[in-house]
């Protein structure tokens, strides 16, 4: 009797390498998002708390082009590095960085880590693992981002607070060390891979979006508008709700996100990524609706959770749609286009709760339904999205 043939292998040495330096990585920048809006207050700046992350998300959504156009000439691995390398040194500079201008300067440079490691490395992913797995791959390299991010809040949190807002930094800046000599040892994935020169960064219109990854990067922009908004507002929300630890509200996020990337991370695989990004985003529209019931910690951690579940179902498809839809000499363009999306869209989430958030503990649960009608507004367009494929296959 024949044996079915078995799946291409996924779980390979340099696989797992890829995940453990993106983890430590995502833990780096991670780790001191909680306590930064309170760090900004002290220096009298809580005016600016919405720019902690709208400076961060515009230099990455800036620096997309030119680290999609890099990894597709020369190399994955060069731009990986340079992106956590900016993570090691701007995280070392917080504590110089005393001024508000000097705060926000450092923070609009920070977004440059963001703006390179992730899109070189989903393309260093899809170069390495087999075709008809690329959902349930993207999925796990999600969860090591998460698990990253679940893990080093409270981590940050309890640093800042026992010993100094200086030891958070430092060993912020440590831990993405540790993601960068991780990277020396794995090889090029990328063949023809062109010598560095300064007229490459020379960006055509061409060569900023690509066209077949508009329609994902669109359903990125109504899904990620709401991480913004939680790591803007949920710190405060926090504390106004007697949670003293302000990263335990991350972790139940990226914990469910997590949870959801290893039970369905393979699930378009098998149905369809437009089908698993419906379902997420109209989970997503009713975990925004009710933060409107939030009213003490406990609930505060179930909806953030909730939440979290919601992004983890729509992240590995939206990804894997995005590289199934492209030329396999254009993913990092591709995977370029729908980080851009991913930015702006965090920025806006960020700067817009921020906004509407204005201080005031009484518009935490209009500032999430707001957010939640932008999610129901995405689960229209993916819908509209379907129908006209069907009508014009």
């Amino acid at each position: 009797m024949l044996r079915p043939p078995s799946k291409p292998s996924l779980y390979t040495f340099v696989f797992f390498l890829l995940c453990l330096s993106q983890l430590l990585f995502s833990a780096s920048f991670n780790m001191i998002i909680p306590e930064l809006p309170q760090h900004l207050r002290s220096m009298g700046g809580e005016d600016y708390i919405g720019l902690i992350i709208g400076l961060f998300t515009l230099t990455a959504g800036l620096s997309r082009p030119f680290s999609g156009k890099l990894t597709d000439t020369i190399g994955r691995m060069p731009v990986q590095i340079i992106g956590t390398l900016v993570c090691v040194f701007a995280s070392l500079l917080y504590p110089f960085a005393t001024t508000i201008f000097g705060f926000l300067l450092l923070r609009f440079f920070h977004g440059f880590s963001t703006g390179f490691k992730p899109t070189a490395t989903s393309a260093y992913l899809a170069d390495i693992v087999p075709l008809e797995r690329r959902g349930e791959a993207m999925g796990i390299l999600g969860v090591s981002m998460n698990l990253g991010a679940s893990i080093s809040p409270p981590i940050g949190s309890y640093l800042a607070t026992t010993f100094s807002m200086d030891t958070m930094f430092l060993v912020s800046s440590f831990v993405g060390l540790l993601s960068a000599i991780i990277l020396l040892g794995m090889k090029e994935t990328l063949d023809n891979k062109l010598k560095f020169e300064w007229q490459i960064l020379k960006i055509k219109k061409d060569e900023i979006v690509d066209k077949s990854a508009i329609p994902p990067a669109i359903s990125v922009f109504f899904i990620y508008m709401s991480l913004g908004a939680v790591i803007t507002v949920c710190p405060d929300q926090s504390e106004f709700l007697g949670l003293s630890n302000k990263g335990l509200f991350f972790t139940s996020f990226t914990f469910f996100s997590v949870l959801s990337r290893l039970f369905v991370g393979k699930t378009s695989d098998k149905y369809g990524r437009v089908v698993v990004l419906k379902f997420s985003m109209l989970l997503l529209a009713i975990s925004l609706t009710l933060f409107l019931l939030v009213d003490n910690g406990l609930m505060l951690l179930v909806m953030t959770g909730l939440l979290g579940f919601a992004i983890g179902i729509a992240s590995p498809a939206v990804f894997a749609w995005t590289i199934d839809r492209c030329a396999d000499e254009n993913r990092g363009k591709a995977l370029a286009t729908i980080y851009i999306a991913l930015e702006v869209s965090i920025g806006i989430g960020a700067v817009g709760s921020a906004w509407l958030y204005n201080n005031n503990p009484a518009n935490f649960g209009v500032t999430f339904l707001m957010l939640g009608l932008v999610a129901l507004l995405g689960f229209i367009y993916i819908s509209l999205f379907t129908r006209f494929q069907k009508t014009t296959s």
